[in-house]
């Protein structure tokens, strides 16, 4: 990867794209045409703000929690490391050990080298819920993951999402990794300001620092 050049790191928003089961499916089309109207095309889109690349705001689980236009802008912003995971069904304290994170304030986790945007995952890499103090002890204030949530499918605890909301770190999920290899990034992956959101799409992009 060249240094310097900003990489996608979004899953493209195509009107076939997996969304999690029972999800708002995406939709975008043109509501006016260019020639109907005789000087512009409008397109219209139908979404949850969970589909493809997007951030988790702490209200998506908690209540009580920061909705995403209270997020701080901060934290999408600034310098990252990528490690690669890639086969571990669940990440957590033991599995970090191995990884130098001086210095981090921002961790990607690669888990996967194959993509399928058309299907929504059988299996994907969860994180355990041990994972919240160890990152908040190493300064870590956001996580990001090629998986579509930190989560199993089937959990209704959450207990991944809500330890990483009471040590202080926010949840990027279902980035597109697969040509960068790891090491240390600038990152960009802001949310869209939308009022009382529980999540937002994002463009992420990263490039070598």
């Amino acid at each position: 990867m060249e240094k310097g050049r900003w990489m996608d790191i979004s899953q493209p928003l195509t009107n076939d794209i997996a969304v999690w089961p029972g999800d708002t499916p995406f939709s975008f089309h043109l509501s006016l045409t260019k020639a109907e109207t005789n000087s512009v095309n409008i397109g219209k889109l139908s979404t949850s703000t969970h589909t493809g690349t997007h951030v988790d705001a702490p209200f998506h689980f908690a209540e009580d929690g920061k909705k995403i236009h209270e997020l701080d802008l901060q934290t999408f912003i600034g310098g990252a490391r990528l490690i690669d995971v890639t086969g571990v069904p669940k990440v957590g304290v033991e599995e970090l050990r191995s990884h130098d994170l001086s210095g981090v304030k921002r961790l990607i986790l690669r888990t996967r080298s194959i993509y399928d945007f058309k299907h929504f995952p059988d299996q994907y890499t969860v994180l355990d819920e041990n994972i919240g103090p160890y990152l908040k002890e190493r300064g870590i204030i956001l996580i990001g993951t090629d998986a579509p949530s930190v989560d199993a499918v089937d959990s209704k605890t959450l207990d991944a999402h809500h330890s990483l909301h009471r040590n202080g770190i926010t949840i990027l999920e279902n980035l597109v990794l697969r040509d960068l290899t790891p090491g240390d990034y600038d990152l960009i992956a802001l949310p869209l300001k939308i009022q009382d959101g529980d999540a937002s799409p994002v463009r992420a992009v990263m490039r070598k620092s």
